[in-house]
């Protein structure tokens, strides 16, 4: 017990600055201790008797090996992305009812754009007859979805119940007879010796005329079950031939001197050939593929088709090879996307930690730790850096205005009091709006930030030297420069500012922290460090993202931990260097 009574009135002795020499007791002005302890070793064990002092420094080297030496091991580089294979649900095909006609033009025959365009105008009126320059057309439906488009090639005029040819010449008997019956029984043609002739009314005047098809204007999609028969399948002949005998209820139509027969169900309708082998399909649904180099086989379609109009969310489809794949659907407004999971390869984002990745991998697929590694690298680089510019520009101006006083004490104080009003974060966050529209490297960010914060930090310390300089320049030692002609630069950079630095210095390591969280805080807001590179504030940027955040602890409570520590170390010492230098302070 004794024991520990000594030791700690030596180490009280020591911290008053008593030394025992030989048993004798002596005070720091004995000239026999000042040649045993010099004033920076005093310090320096004063400095390593203070135990949050030893840890903090223990810290920061910790952290220094971790950001600058850590990365010579890391097997990772800092924008290394890690990705894996995997399926994604991409869209494969995508469907939509037609609401648009289609047209097939019969052999020789023309129906540009402006037909077209006139067909429209008159079908939204239910005009029957629509000219395009000097020809004449007439359409009728044959069904809800399509329409037969004929031309018309007028032959006679009827006046006064008089039928004239444009001829001139008579008509015959047979002629008038067959006018006659069909004016009788309201019907808008007639034949007479296997012609057909259209009568129309334009202005209470009775045209006939000799029409000959032009095109089919449809509603429904033709897909042909194998690629040989598409171009019977979208001939006019055989869409013309289908649709009829759709309209009139017939089960079977021949064309080409094939009879094919017709199954529908539920709105698809399936045309099979004389074989009983499917030819068609018909339906007013249309399926192609998001990549037009891929083909999508009518089966495929009649599938989808099936499930759209059960309003299915999900449908199986057997390949050719015999494999089944599960294929979504996902309706957007009129339009249906059809999913499938597909291989591919995918960044491997939100990896939770492993072996391989002590710390998991981020949202860009890169190696956390390694990334905390370099990140760490540019938060005590810049801290460093910026307390640098911050002491050389606060000596310069706290120097000369404490040793002139005067007006240049008062114009120099009053500069610092400009830079004091500037508004930090108003104008960071203009800075990184500037930098972003001008892309800037994200390496030059990373200077220009350093510059910034530098120039807006150094009025604390100008205004610390100015007044340790007012108090020693009126000291003996300043009289004694002035008398041996000493230039006034060595004067104040030679002997006041070094009586300055100790404070300095303990105030430059108490400050690092702040710049290291006011760092942080940019890069958490995006205003500091860009992507590809890291910074500490940059990295647990994700948690503002609450899910984030709640779900993967890996990608934000390490690097929050870094800053904390990093923080704590420079405090603490900061304040073993406060103690050490000036022991009293702390009584």
């Amino acid at each position: 017990m004794s024991d520990n009574q000594d030791l700690a009135n030596e180490i009280e002795q020591e911290d008053e600055g008593i030394e025992l020499i030989d048993g004798e007791e002596m005070r720091l002005d004995d000239a026999r201790r000042v040649k045993v302890l010099s004033p920076g070793a005093l310090v320096f064990r004063r400095f390593i008797r203070n135990r949050l002092a030893v840890i903090g420094l223990v810290i920061i080297v910790a952290m220094f090996i971790f950001a600058f030496i850590g990365p010579l091991f890391s097997p990772y580089g800092q924008t290394e992305v890690f990705t894996g294979l995997g399926t994604m649900s991409k869209d494969y095909a995508g469907a939509i009812y037609n609401q648009e006609l289609r047209y097939t033009v019969a052999d020789g025959e023309s129906f540009n754009d402006a037909a077209r365009a006139q067909f429209l105008l008159a079908l939204s009126k239910s005009d029957p007859v629509f000219s395009v320059g000097e020809d004449n057309f007439f359409y009728t439906p044959l069904n809800e979805n399509t329409y037969l488009v004929v031309q018309l090639e007028q032959i006679a005029t009827v006046l006064l119940d008089r039928i004239n040819l444009s001829d001139g010449s008579e008509p015959d008997q047979a002629f008038v007879n067959a006018f006659q019956a069909a004016k009788e029984r309201d019907q808008d043609k007639f034949v007479v010796d296997g012609t057909t002739y259209r009568i129309t009314v334009e202005r209470k005047t009775t045209f006939i005329s000799i029409e000959h098809d032009v095109a089919l204007a449809s509603l429904s999609v033709y897909d042909a079950y194998n690629e040989l028969n598409l171009p019977i399948v979208n001939s006019y002949g055989f869409e013309y031939a289908s649709e009829l005998a759709i309209s009139e209820g017939r089960r079977n139509f021949s064309y080409n001197g094939q009879t094919y027969t017709i199954h529908s169900d539920e709105g698809q309708t399936t045309i099979t050939d004389g074989s009983g082998e499917n030819f068609a399909e018909v339906s007013n649904i249309i399926v192609n593929p998001l990549d037009q180099a891929q083909f999508i086989s009518v089966g495929f379609k009649t599938a989808v088709r099936e499930a759209i109009g059960d309003d299915l969310l999900t449908f199986t489809f057997a390949e050719e090879g015999g494999e089944e794949i599960e294929y979504a659907i996902n309706q957007v407004n009129t339009n249906y996307y059809i999913k499938r999971e597909t291989p591919t390869t995918l960044i491997r984002q939100y990896e939770r930690p492993s072996a391989e990745h002590p710390l998991g991998l981020d949202n860009n697929g890169m190696d956390v730790m390694t990334r905390l590694m370099y990140g760490g690298q540019v938060s005590l680089l810049v801290g460093f850096v910026v307390v640098i510019i911050e002491v050389v520009l606060g000596v310069i101006v706290g120097g000369i205005s404490g040793y002139f006083g005067g007006w240049v004490d008062t114009a120099l104080m009053r500069f610092v009091d400009l830079f004091n009003a500037i508004p930090f974060y108003p104008i960071v966050l203009i800075l990184g709006s500037v930098m972003d529209t001008l892309q800037m490297d994200p390496r030059s960010r990373i200077f220009l930030l350093m510059l910034v914060l530098g120039l807006l930090g150094w009025t604390g310390v100008a205004r610390v030297v100015r007044g340790q300089i007012l108090s020693l320049r009126e000291q003996d030692f300043m009289v004694a420069t002035e008398a041996t002609g000493i230039s006034t630069r060595r004067r104040i950079f030679t002997h006041l500012v070094p009586n300055v630095m100790p404070l300095l210095i303990v105030q430059a390591t108490a400050g690092l922290g702040g710049i290291i969280i006011a760092e942080a805080t940019l890069g958490f807001l995006g205003l500091g460090v860009k992507y590809p590179l890291a910074s500490w504030g940059s990295i647990i940027n994700v948690a503002s993202d609450a899910y984030v955040m709640t779900n993967f602890w890996f990608m934000w409570i390490p690097a929050g931990s870094l800053i904390l520590l990093a923080v704590l170390g420079f405090n603490f010492i900061g304040d073993g260097l406060r103690d050490a230098f000036d022991p009293k302070m702390k009584r």
